[in-house]
């Protein structure tokens, strides 16, 4: 049996070392840990980084975290984990005993950690309704065979009540494992938002979801905030040798600068897709026909449109005013391929921003930007700038303030324009492999 454990996490710098270590002798028996990003901004990631064999990046929310990490592994067995549960030590033993004896689906008894001398009859509550009903929460940390998780389709794309509708699923086929030793969950929401009126809320909430109350409303009820969408317009240069990234091309040579915009372009189009904020559109130069984009249509089944001429203003502008005659009530983000430190955290973070400014800016360490965003039209930050020069920001902050728009920048990053800063960027602990 080769078992992976999938954790999604979500700002859990807490106490996400000592869960992951807990889990360091499963690991050492042969269990594969997936760690999976739905956009923290506590350093969740680099945190998990040495403590699991994968650390990825999935659209928040925990049923497209969990697809994501399920998607990642080929394991035959997975056992999903919250980030505040802790298994028992020996659990791939149990697992594969519950297995062997023809199961193909099952969960624990969970133990609830928190401060309320009720807590230990919730759990007993949970554990023994999961008996009677053959349903199962992700408390209890379920674990199934791949085949037949990707039978009944993963994990609905719904914001709450994921595992119950997954439980649903299984049950259809058959009964679960029910296993009574135990994982330890903890219980700060019960601890943080006190005890009965989190128990009260969890028994309205099923009710609400068994009379068929959509999961969004539920989520909302939960005091689950969903992400702001935002679509990504991504403007890249085919990778022709001779005409991209021409200030490299005395270090890396023409077919080297040519590789490293392709490895930029790629590294992008991974970021945008992996912020999980909309639709993602790469707009092409000189146009979309190059094969290297039409590879990426083929291959990924990317958006794609042809800039448009004129300077990098105009071009911006005929983005932005596309983008907003199709769909006006959806803010837009608009990045270069220049900036390999940009992460999917950034693009959330300026998502999040357009929920209370007219506009977003990323600045450049060179003074221009590597992100702008919009809630709405603002086409007059794009008129008489000095484009390609220090004096960029400075400009658009003063087209800005005339527009009377209000906006938000976030902390600076850098290009890679420069010999000095592919150097800079190379010398970088995993900098971006894409880029060679």
């Amino acid at each position: 049996m080769k078992l992976a454990i999938v954790v999604p996490v979500l700002n859990e710098a807490a106490t996400l070392v000592a869960r992951l270590q807990a889990l360091a002798p499963l690991r050492s028996r042969g269990a594969e840990l997936l760690v999976v990003d739905g956009g923290s901004s506590d350093g969740t990631m680099a945190m998990a980084q040495p403590l699991a064999d994968r650390v990825l990046q999935a659209p928040r929310g925990r049923a497209s975290q969990l697809n994501a990490g399920a998607a990642a592994t080929r394991a035959d067995v997975l056992l999903f984990l919250h980030a505040d549960t802790q298994l028992p030590e020996d659990a791939d033993r149990l697992i594969g005993q519950a297995l062997a004896s023809g199961h193909r689906w099952g969960r624990f008894d969970v133990r609830i950690e928190g401060r309320h001398p009720l807590l230990p009859l919730v759990a007993w509550f949970m554990n023994h309704r999961s008996r009677l009903t053959a349903m199962a929460t992700g408390d209890q940390a379920v674990f199934v065979q791949r085949r037949l998780f990707e039978s009944v389709g993963g994990f609905a794309a719904i914001p709450l009540m994921e595992d119950i509708e997954l439980s649903r699923r299984l049950r259809a086929i058959e009964r679960p494992a029910c296993l009574r030793e135990r994982v330890s969950t903890s219980g700060r929401r019960w601890d943080q938002h006190g005890f009965w009126r989190t128990v009260l809320l969890m028994w309205r909430l099923r009710a609400a979801h068994a009379l068929g109350t959509d999961a969004h409303t539920l989520a909302l009820r939960y005091g689950y905030r969903p992400r702001a969408p935002a679509a990504v317009a991504i403007l890249a240069k085919a990778p022709i040798a001779g005409l991209a990234k021409t200030r490299l091309i005395p270090l890396l040579g023409a077919a080297g600068a040519a590789r490293a915009q392709r490895g930029f372009a790629l590294q992008t189009l991974a970021t945008a897709s992996a912020a999980g904020t909309g639709v993602v559109t790469l707009w092409c130069a000189p146009d979309a026909a190059h094969r290297f984009f039409r590879a990426l249509v083929r291959r990924l089944g990317v958006d794609t449109a042809a800039q448009p001429g004129g300077d990098l203003g105009h071009r911006m502008a005929v983005v932005m005013s596309h983008h907003f005659a199709q769909t006006p009530n959806m803010p837009l983000l608009i990045v270069g391929t220049d900036c390999p430190a940009l992460t999917p955290e950034h693009l959330q973070q300026a998502t999040d921003a357009l929920q209370s400014v007219d506009v977003v800016l990323i600045p450049a360490e060179d003074g221009g930007y590597v992100l702008i965003g919009f809630r709405k039209p603002v086409p007059d930050v794009f008129v008489d700038v000095e484009w390609s020069t220090p004096r960029v920001l400075t400009q658009s902050r003063e087209r800005l303030r005339a527009a009377g728009a209000a906006w938000h920048e976030l902390a600076t990053l850098w290009d890679v324009d420069e010999p000095v800063d592919w150097l800079r960027w190379r010398s970088k602990p995993a900098a971006g492999k894409g880029g060679r």
